[in-house]
């Protein structure tokens, strides 16, 4: 009761309010995403998310050593197919040779220590830019999750530490590590996009990958935005069938959805602050409206407050030369 309890008595002073937060961020908190295209010595800015570049194979080293020595620990490949190479089943995902089984053992021979994780999904080697094998405009569910099991076999098998799919099809974690087991890669984790919701928060992210979806959307599989428990039941049955750490995307409209998992089971959990987060961001501070770093340490924190133990971000460069 007032005045004998004054609640800005714990505020008074910078110090008193450091010693006692709460919610902290560190380098170890943070999964750099990363853009890598065919080509030598190659880095392509993205139009869409200024200061954010692909690069190609052979400028992995160099910037993967530059993260390490940030402190930063994780990165999650994705790969921008030439449109010479997408099909409707997703071949090229399957080839020893390709884009993305090259980029993981370019880094792990550079930096072994690096966690190196892997898109596990369809929409970048489709010619119809869906994540999964399309007949007759309807998204075939388990043609595609035999496909996606024998990509993440291939990805682990070149040194990747964790698989993480992304397409959302039904039984596809069950499927990922019974193939992982038959090939006694017991080790492998499997990060489960378990809650992707149907966002309009992906359009940079389809640019930078060429990758949206070449007609309707992407409803029939990922989760509709306006729904809440849902996202529990989903999680829950991924793992059963085998994650390890599940994933709520996108980050900052979904908050709720990550508090209502930290409650509700006892994994690991990430986020993932999504291009059009980071976008909007980058826009409205070239503009002056907003002071960049402060807002990015903001929203940032707020995935840890809600609940999230990992945060893939675009910003995780920035944010290791700031904390």
């Amino acid at each position: 009761m007032y005045p004998i309890h004054r609640n800005r008595r714990l505020r008074s002073s910078e110090s008193l309010r450091i010693l006692l937060q709460e919610t902290y961020l560190s380098h170890n908190d943070f999964i750099v995403p990363l853009f890598i295209i065919e080509g030598n010595n190659r880095e392509e800015k993205i139009p869409s998310m200024p200061g954010y570049n692909r690069m190609s194979v052979d400028l992995l080293s160099k910037h993967v050593k530059n993260l390490w020595n940030l402190g930063l620990k994780a990165i999650l490949l994705f790969v921008k197919i030439s449109d010479n190479f997408k099909d409707n089943k997703g071949d090229e995902a399957l080839n020893p040779d390709g884009l993305m089984q090259r980029a993981i053992k370019e880094i792990k021979n550079s930096v072994p220590e690096m966690i190196v994780m892997t898109d596990v999904a369809l929409d970048p080697y489709s010619s119809y830019g869906h994540d999964g094998i399309v007949e007759e405009g309807k998204i075939l569910n388990d043609e595609t999750i035999d496909v996606l099991s024998k990509m993440a076999l291939s990805h682990a098998l070149c040194g990747a530490d964790v698989v993480a799919p992304s397409d959302m099809m039904d039984g596809r974690i069950l499927k990922i590590r019974k193939e992982l087991e038959s090939a006694n890669l017991y080790d492998t984790v499997i990060m489960s996009y378990s809650a992707k919701y149907a966002s309009s928060f992906y359009g940079p992210f389809r640019d930078a990958l060429n990758s949206a979806p070449g007609f309707g959307d992407k409803k029939t599989y990922q989760m509709d935005f306006r729904n809440r428990k849902e996202a529990v039941i989903e999680t829950k049955r991924d793992l059963e069938e085998g994650a390890d750490i599940v994933m709520v995307k996108p980050g900052l409209a979904y908050l709720d959805i990550i508090r209502d998992l930290k409650e509700e089971i006892n994994a690991p959990i990430a986020a993932y602050q999504v291009s059009g987060e980071y976008s909007m961001l980058k826009a409205a501070s070239e503009k002056g409206w907003i002071d960049h770093d402060q807002i990015m340490i903001e929203q940032l924190l707020s995935f840890k407050r809600a609940g999230a133990n990992l945060i893939a971000s675009y910003f995780a460069e920035e944010i290791a030369k700031i904390i």
